[in-house]
């Protein structure tokens, strides 16, 4: 039974936040001021992830993030960089083996949703990608992903403007 318990609490410990940054080396970030938040797009099926409500709250973390780095909300209006960013949701199932004592090994199969979410920060006068941040989120399901979006966001922008 102790086998069994330690299996699940290694398989719910396994379900984790995991942020993966890139930017370009020849930038300098020193010379962006101002942002806007250009593209916004939710991809997944379930309504809980998908609707108006989550895009507002995505829009206000990065506005609240990167403002809080020292860079000015531009709005509609000319920005030193354009923010665009793509969040999804999958429902997805790992499986997981575990000794079985004589009979080998056993396979449990755990299901989770796993979120993405990326965000591109993009330079309007040369038209190029210059910083991307993914941040997948992966739960039993989607509400605890949905209730983790902030977290996406404030992890993604930690390192943000990045060290050369």
């Amino acid at each position: 039974m102790r086998v069994i318990a330690a299996a699940f609490l290694f398989a719910a410990g396994a379900l984790a936040q995991k942020i993966d940054m890139q930017f370009d080396q020849a930038v300098d970030f020193s010379q962006y001021k101002t942002f806007a938040i250009r593209q916004a797009r939710l991809n997944s099926k379930n309504p809980a992830l998908s609707g108006e409500l989550v895009r507002k709250r995505i829009d206000a973390d990065i506005e609240k993030f990167l403002s809080a780095k020292g860079l000015e909300f531009a709005g509609t209006g000319k920005s030193d960089l354009n923010i665009r960013y793509t969040f999804g949701a999958v429902r997805k199932a790992e499986l997981e083996a575990y000794p079985a004592g004589w009979w080998g090994t056993r396979l449990v199969r755990v299901p989770y949703t796993e979120g993405t979410l990326v965000i591109d920060l993009r330079d309007p006068k040369t038209q190029s990608l210059v910083w991307r941040a993914i941040a997948q989120e992966e739960k039993d399901n989607a509400s605890q992903v949905e209730a983790k979006l902030d977290n996406m966001v404030k992890k993604s922008f930690e390192r943000y403007p990045p060290k050369k």
